[in-house]
């Protein structure tokens, strides 16, 4: 395990009067301090929700790589922060005009905040929403400083408090955890292939890079019909796991001849979409080399800022490739989440089978750390009575 990622001992503070005049809130969190440094579980205070927010204690959270990434300083941001955004728990309490939420019901807790209103969400581009209600961080440490809730939400907690959007109500027999993988890689992978790629029956598709994202992309564009269904990555294990979860091929994109295996497989065409989960811009180059002509490229993992990747635009043009972005899977989550755990319940996607590593609040390091060496498919973190 790297050094930076041992698991760190729980931080108290008193839980003695403030002067910011929140609400007496105590909980705990895990705090990024440093840019690539463990992260420290110690007391924070969180503010009573104001109009439209819902206070929520967290049962379940997952490990996304975005949290990774924002915990490396890989795309900026202020400290101290409390990352987590892919996450379920329990309504604790409710803000004035929230949303039709009640104390006691099960939510799958994400980052999409949206106004419903905007030229982007009348679209149905809610995670791009161009008026968020987002009033500012209801963190502070327990000396009153300030303390981000990152990606607006904050949930590698005890209890976070979010705009209600950013919630969506599951049935009781979805568990915790299957709803936290709803929240973020579930939305993201499944609707890339329904709601951005719009796959249709008997298309081709490829699925670059096949972890948690990957394999709810591979899920979607199987229950959309797909007829060759082609998972690349450079794991042997998870080529394994794309074929469990739906592909019924597997390609990896380390081989020097990778374009051309895909090539093969669809009859010298090509595929219709090149879904590319990974943040690495030679997948989305590679993705481009395998399209057939009219087809698009689907960039859901998101590389360093500053990273570039390159094209020809003329065979862009000539062939009438597109090269799409999806931010959240292009989805209204009070759409997306009941559908996904619907087919769940049906048998239709596997779910499961997605959770490889379970620890509790005060291993989130371990975690973490877990993720980082590509351990599973999905590490989840079980907080409060969840664990």
């Amino acid at each position: 395990m790297p050094l930076a990622f041992r698991a760190e001992s729980v931080n108290r503070a008193p839980h003695g009067p403030i002067t910011t005049g929140w609400g007496d809130n105590w909980m705990r969190a895990a705090v990024c301090h440093e840019f690539g440094k463990p992260l420290v579980i110690e007391d924070a205070i969180l503010a009573d929700p104001g109009p439209g927010q819902v206070r929520v204690a967290i049962k379940a959270a997952a490990i996304c790589h975005s949290d990774i990434h924002f915990a490396d300083g890989a795309w900026g941001g202020d400290l101290p922060a409390v990352y987590g955004h892919e996450a379920a728990g329990v309504v604790a309490e409710v803000g004035d005009g929230a949303g039709g939420f009640a104390v006691g019901d099960r939510v799958a807790v994400t980052l999409v905040n949206s106004c419903g209103l905007c030229p982007c969400c009348r679209r149905g581009f809610h995670a791009d929403c161009e008026r968020p209600d987002y009033p500012g961080s209801p963190l502070r440490r327990a000396d009153g400083g300030p303390l981000l809730a990152a990606m607006k939400t904050g949930a590698f907690a005890e209890e976070a408090v979010v705009h209600h959007s950013q919630l969506c109500k599951v049935e009781d027999d979805i568990p915790f955890e299957i709803a936290a993988l709803t929240a973020c890689g579930g939305i993201t992978g499944f609707g890339a292939a329904v709601n951005t790629a719009r796959v249709r029956a008997g298309e081709d598709v490829a699925v670059i890079g096949c972890g948690g994202v990957g394999l709810n992309a591979v899920q979607g564009a199987s229950v959309a019909g797909a007829r060759r269904l082609i998972g690349i990555d450079l794991s042997p294990d998870r080529l394994d796991a794309a074929r469990r979860f739906g592909a019924t091929h597997a390609v990896n994109g380390g081989d020097r001849d990778a374009v051309r295996q895909v090539s093969e497989i669809t009859d010298g065409r090509g595929v219709d979409h090149a879904l590319v989960t990974v943040g690495v811009a030679q997948a989305i180059e590679q993705g481009l080399k395998m399209l057939a002509p009219a087809g698009a490229v689907v960039v859901v993992g998101m590389p360093k800022l500053g990273e570039t990747a390159g094209f020809e635009p003329m065979k862009t043009a000539y062939f009438s490739h597109r090269i799409l972005g999806s931010h959240m899977g292009q989805c209204d989550i009070r759409e997306e989440i009941p559908r996904l755990c619907s087919l769940y319940r049906r048998g239709r996607i596997m779910m499961d089978e997605m959770v490889t590593g379970r620890f509790p609040f005060e291993r989130i390091n371990d975690a973490i750390a877990a993720t980082r060496r590509g351990e599973g498919i999905r590490n989840l973190v079980l907080i409060g009575d969840a664990a």
